[in-house]
């Protein structure tokens, strides 16, 4: 709390819980990632994946990676984002805890302990078809099968404390999507994620895709290239219009240079996505 974290918005925004020797270790590997002028603290290779899928979201305009939940009652999170939103008296996870006769988590250290401030792995700051904005909270478990039966206990809480605020909260683990599809998006993350192209150097990317169907990747690529003239500028205006649906790509057959482009309908795309199609494991 010394630290501000927690706090701000957008690139101001510094996560509770971050990657560094003085917080508490993740269980699986830790990335950081540039995204929107902010290093993003992710802390698995699920989050990664995650988040990788939430950038594909077009709406999305914010993401708060691991973001505290309020112990006691206090205003909704939207509150941050627009002052329209500020009031309401929402419960916190003590609250919330007790109503579902849970222990709350607490914390213990030289001979004290208190009650654990939990957090929800990443929350999707979308813009609604109404100009507002709204939430999507997620949450990423390695394996909703080993879950223990205080985990779940943990994730029933949590979710409780996003459906009191008119929050979906879905829960993502590897058995909803195909772990090609992460693979492909992690390879290509540098161009999609990459500096932004212009408008038209996509739709030059868009144009020639659907002239070179049946040609291989190279094939197709190096068609970019030679409009654009430049190999990396045609790379990120490839992955950029592919990240933003204009070429809904097969993202399980990865690419090979020596092998054509497939693609797919809109929805057929949206549904390789677990976060945008918002599937979510039982718990």
């Amino acid at each position: 709390m010394r630290q501000g974290r927690g706090t701000g918005t957008y690139k101001d925004y510094i996560p509770w819980h971050r990657v560094g020797r003085g917080d508490p270790s993740s269980q699986g590997r830790s990335h950081l990632m540039m995204w929107k002028e902010r290093q993003r603290e992710l802390l698995s290779d699920g989050e990664w994946v995650g988040l990788l899928f939430s950038t594909m979201i077009t709406n999305l305009v914010d993401v708060r990676e691991q973001h505290k939940l309020s112990l006691e009652y206090g205003q909704h999170e939207l509150s941050l984002y627009d002052v329209r939103c500020a009031g309401g008296d929402f419960p916190g996870t003590l609250a919330l805890a007790g109503q579902l006769g849970f222990k709350h988590p607490r914390v213990t250290g030289e001979g004290t302990s208190d009650d654990w401030r939990m957090t929800t792995d990443q929350i999707l700051v979308l813009k609604l078809p109404s100009e507002q904005l709204g939430f999507l909270a997620v949450a990423y478990k390695p394996d909703n099968k080993r879950l223990t039966k205080r985990k779940r206990q943990l994730l029933a809480i949590e979710k409780a404390y996003w459906d009191v605020r008119g929050v979906t909260w879905i829960l993502i683990t590897p058995e909803l999507f195909d772990e090609s599809v992460g693979l492909t998006l992690r390879r290509s993350a540098p161009w999609g994620l990459g500096v932004a192209t212009a408008a038209n150097d996509r739709k030059v990317a868009v144009n020639v895709v659907r002239q070179t169907l049946g040609h291989t990747f190279t094939f197709t690529l190096n068609s970019i290239e030679a409009l654009l003239g430049n190999k990396d500028l045609a790379q990120r205006s490839f992955w950029q219009a592919v990240w933003n649906g204009d070429i809904p790509m097969n993202l399980r057959a990865g690419w090979r240079p020596h092998l054509p482009i497939k693609l797919l309908s809109q929805d057929a795309f949206t549904q390789l996505n677990p976060v945008a199609s918002r599937r979510t494991s039982w718990i």
